[in-house]
């Protein structure tokens, strides 16, 4: 059986740091990183803890190959990326992921 995926994008409070992460359980990763479970990670490094873009994947390799062409990407790409679908840059994590 297959495990899906998903990339996701985070910012801080300013949105001035752009950082990107693909994952099976969306939740406990991003729960990870507003509990600053690794404290000499770069989203720990740099704050940056708010959820403003998600995409899901049927597969974990299709979500890994999504995140790898997306770091790829000019900062204006990522950002119109965000802005399709949550132009207030809203946090978009919640218990219902």
């Amino acid at each position: 059986m297959e495990r899906g995926g998903c990339v996701y994008i985070l910012t801080n409070v300013f949105n001035t740091v752009l950082y990107i992460g693909v994952t099976s359980d969306l939740f406990s990763r991003i729960a990870e990183h507003k509990d600053k479970l690794y404290p000499k990670s770069f989203t720990a490094k740099y704050d940056c803890n708010k959820l403003v873009f998600y995409e899901m994947y049927s597969t974990i390799e299709e979500a890994i190959g999504m995140e790898k062409r997306l770091k790829k990407w000019n900062r204006d790409w990522k950002i119109k990326l965000i802005e399709k679908n949550n132009p207030m840059w809203l946090d978009l994590y919640s218990e219902d992921l």
